[in-house]
Order: C-alpha cells, then sequence, then structure tokens
C-alpha cells in the first residue's frame, strides 16, 4: 500500500498516514497506482456534481469544479498556468521557457489559462448533466488523464531537472500498462470514457514537437486539457448517439 498512500499524497489533498524513510525516487515508482488515485478524484468530483445537480444542473456543474480544484490542491492547476506564462513570455526561447516555468509567480498568461478552464469545466460539466451522460465515465476521465501523465513522464525525455525527471528515471512502464489495462477493463463497463484516450496522445506528441520534452509543470498542464478536451468529446459522442436512438 506504500505506492497507493504516497500518489494519493501527492495527487489529491486527502489525509493519509506518514510514508516512513520517504525518497523522492518513491513516488516515480508510485506511479503505478496514479490512475487509482485518478479515481479517487473522479468519484470525488461525480458525488459533489451529483449531490448539487440535486437541486440545478448549475449548481451540480459548480459543486464538481470546487471539488475538483480542492481535492487536488489545485495542483494541475498550478502547472497550466506556469505553463501558459511560460509559453507566453519565452519568444521560443527555450532557456526562457524554462526559466519562466521556475518562476512561482503567476501572470497574466497564466490568470487567462485559469480563468478559461476553469470556465471550460464549468460549462462542460454543466452540458453532461443536462444530457444524462453516465457518471462512471465522469470518474474515469480524470483516472485516465492521470494514466496518460504517466506515460508521458516515461516516455517523453525530461527538460530539466525535478519531478518530471525523477518521474523517468525510476518510473516502471510495466506497471503502468498494467494501470491502462486496469482501467481499460473498468471502462468496459462505461464505453465513452474511452473517449479520454484521445486527448493523451496529442498533448503528448505536442510536448515532443513544440517542447521537446515534459516536466512536472508541463505534466500537470496536459492533465487539464486532457480533462476538459474529454469532457468535451464525451458530450459530444453521447449527445450524438443519443439524438441516433431518439432518430
Amino acid at each position: 500500500m506504500r505506492g497507493l498512500i504516497l500518489a494519493l499524497g501527492f495527487l489529491t489533498r486527502l489525509p493519509l498516514p506518514a510514508v516512513p524513510d520517504y525518497q523522492p525516487a518513491d513516488l516515480a515508482r508510485a506511479l503505478v497506482w496514479f490512475p487509482a488515485a485518478g479515481l479517487v478524484v473522479g468519484a470525488a468530483v461525480a458525488l459533489a456534481a451529483a449531490l448539487g445537480a440535486a437541486f440545478d444542473p448549475w449548481l451540480g456543474a459548480l459543486a464538481g469544479v470546487v471539488m475538483w480544484a480542492w481535492i487536488t490542491s489545485g495542483l494541475h492547476l498550478d502547472g497550466l498556468a506556469d505553463t501558459a506564462d511560460a509559453l507566453g513570455a519565452a519568444h521560443r526561447d527555450p532557456a526562457r521557457f524554462l526559466a519562466v516555468l521556475a518562476d512561482p509567480h503567476v501572470g497574466s498568461f497564466g490568470v487567462i489559462a485559469l480563468v478559461l478552464q476553469l470556465a471550460a469545466k464549468l460549462v462542460l460539466l454543466h452540458w453532461l448533466l443536462l444530457l444524462g451522460s453516465p457518471w462512471l465515465a465522469l470518474v474515469l476521465i480524470p483516472a485516465w488523464a492521470r494514466w496518460s501523465a504517466a506515460g508521458w513522464a516515461l516516455l517523453l525525455p525530461p527538460l530539466k531537472p525535478g519531478l518530471g525527471e525523477r518521474l523517468a528515471r525510476h518510473g516502471k512502464r510495466a506497471g503502468w500498462i498494467a494501470g491502462g489495462l486496469v482501467l481499460a477493463a473498468i471502462s468496459a463497463a462505461s464505453p465513452l470514457a474511452f473517449v479520454a484516450l484521445i486527448p493523451g496522445p496529442l498533448w503528448g506528441l505536442w510536448m515532443r514537437l513544440k517542447l521537446g520534452g515534459q516536466t512536472g509543470d508541463i505534466l500537470g498542464a496536459g492533465i487539464e486539457w486532457s480533462e476538459s478536451a474529454a469532457l468535451l468529446l464525451a458530450g459530444v459522442l453521447f449527445a450524438l448517439a443519443r439524438g441516433i436512438i431518439a432518430g
């Protein structure tokens, strides 16, 4: 259970017991549990959205977004803001990009990205609630996003020392593949969740071609992108399926 506790402790703010003799490399070895942490996030978001939607779909969407930000401590939102600032200020200078990425302050590009991301999740969650899409798909979307992030860390070169570099060096591909197979088995109960696999390769390709690799912040930004893109795709496909059935 050491790996699961580490993954949950890193990716959520749930109260958990301390892990004795912790070493930075231990988190990388816990990559296999990243999808499990995503399931916890997805279950919490779905529960909050369901409770709020009992009164009004907009309230359900708001409750879901608030829970999403709270349970993750805004970790991935922070990565999104840092990445947006770095892209906006780098002017195609790799050294400048990494320097801005390391700056803890949030600039105008980061603020804009945060506002747009939160608004996108709010609107898309509201849409899915109105459509009556399967709850299991919502639970699985954060899990697939974190599985994708583990894959980016393992398959792309790190751009600098730090979290991304430790994940790349100490993570195990066999565990990552096993986690994907388990998620696929669960997703068979709600095939709509498989749309969450589409954004991952796109973000990975963009990182490879645009940036040349990954860092912890860029992985976090990718999780946010993957979740919003998956919500959009799930809504489109579910709406189309309902139209075909109704027709």
